[in-house]
């Protein structure tokens, strides 16, 4: 076989593998903006949607920043136990547990209220490719949503 037999597997003709770059800097990138705040960068994203949405059950919160709930209910404790969020059983469905804000939880709404504009200070491209770009990942997002295997 020659080596044009092989041409799929060249990192260079990969989608996955800029994401995956991209990805990993672009979290290094927010660590010292969030080291301040006590966070990781899961927990900056389960914080905004809180911000977003408001109170919301663990299997909504999972759906709105794609986590499963074995990966959700760690993160969750420590943010329960640094007085971010309160968990409780929801009354019309014991099944169901809640997440919501605690007054601290709000007020670090406005702690992390620069962050999106220093980051987007890191980074390099116009306005027009960056949405663009944004565009372009959720029809990727979407497009993987509806073909999960």
């Amino acid at each position: 076989m020659s080596d044009a037999d092989y041409n799929s597997l060249k990192l260079e003709n990969q989608l996955c593998f800029p994401l995956y770059v991209c990805s990993k800097e672009i979290v290094r990138r927010y660590t010292p903006y969030l080291e301040p705040l006590g966070l990781t960068y899961t927990q900056y994203i389960t914080m905004m949607a809180l911000w977003e949405y408001g109170t919301m059950s663990v299997t909504e919160l999972g759906d709105k920043i794609s986590l499963d709930s074995g990966t959700l209910t760690p993160l969750l404790k420590k943010l329960e136990d640094r007085g971010y969020v309160v968990r409780v059983r929801n009354k019309r469905d014991e099944r169901s547990v809640l997440v919501r804000l605690t007054e601290d939880g709000n007020a670090l709404r406005e702690e992390a209220r620069g962050i999106p504009e220093a980051m987007g200070s890191c980074i390099d491209i116009t306005m027009e490719d960056a949405l663009e770009l944004q565009r372009l990942l959720r029809k990727l997002m979407n497009n993987l949503d509806e073909n999960t295997v």
